[in-house]
């Protein structure tokens, strides 16, 4: 078991120990970044969050909790139709330490009723060594090589951007969260962090499936 702090690069360690099952990041030729978020979709959020993205240009892989794509499909639909790709997040958020495999593998399998993709995040970025590996047969595990933190409000929007904008490489994945609690962090960090990447020159992709 092994747990990722906030604002934080992925553990090496672990990064070793599951490399054959997950990626943590992606090639790091070009100057290419792959934004992410996670929780969604939100009624209120995810459109301002897309919003900003228009505004930037920007494409991102948005992993999709079943329980909120039920409740907002409209808000789904729209993310599809603004040209990003959706990943599996589970159904509800079911913390892969804490619950059965089985449990655990139908709360997936509900959401990929909900989702045809193969591109899967396990919330909280935790789970058994048993799940990776069955899990890793049908679906492609993407984790983050930066964490934002976004949700962690004993660290200031400033502190955030600051560290997102000092450790960022080519071909980083990068977590943000639409979703209430990290809100009023990310509508404060995510366009001026768009705005240094693209300034920098670098460009931001989608992460496709390869299974």
């Amino acid at each position: 078991m092994f747990m990722i702090k906030a604002t934080t690069c992925f553990p090496r360690a672990v990064e070793w120990i599951f490399a054959p099952f997950v990626i943590t990041r992606m090639p790091r030729t070009g100057q290419c970044l792959y934004l992410t978020f996670d929780d969604g979709p939100h009624s209120q959020i995810t459109p301002k969050v897309l919003d900003i993205l228009n505004r930037f240009q920007v494409k991102a892989t948005f992993f999709c909790l079943g329980k909120n794509i039920r409740a907002y499909p409209e808000v789904f639909q729209e993310i599809k139709n603004n040209g990003h790709n959706i990943g599996n997040h589970s159904f509800s958020h079911k913390n892969g330490w804490k619950t059965s495999n089985k449990e655990y593998f139908k709360d997936i399998e509900a959401c990929r009723e909900l989702i045809p993709t193969n591109l899967f995040r396990p919330p909280y970025g935790r789970m058994r060594v048993s799940q990776v590996r069955v899990l890793s047969r049908q679906y492609q595990i993407i984790l983050w090589t930066l964490l934002s933190g976004d949700y962690n409000r004993s660290l200031s929007s400033e502190e955030i951007l600051r560290t997102l904008l000092r450790r960022t490489r080519s071909g980083d994945i990068i977590v943000f969260h639409d979703n209430e609690k990290a809100f009023p962090c990310l509508i404060e960090v995510l366009p001026s962090y768009l705005e240094a990447m693209l300034e920098k020159g670098f460009t931001f992709d989608v992460i496709q499936s390869k299974l």
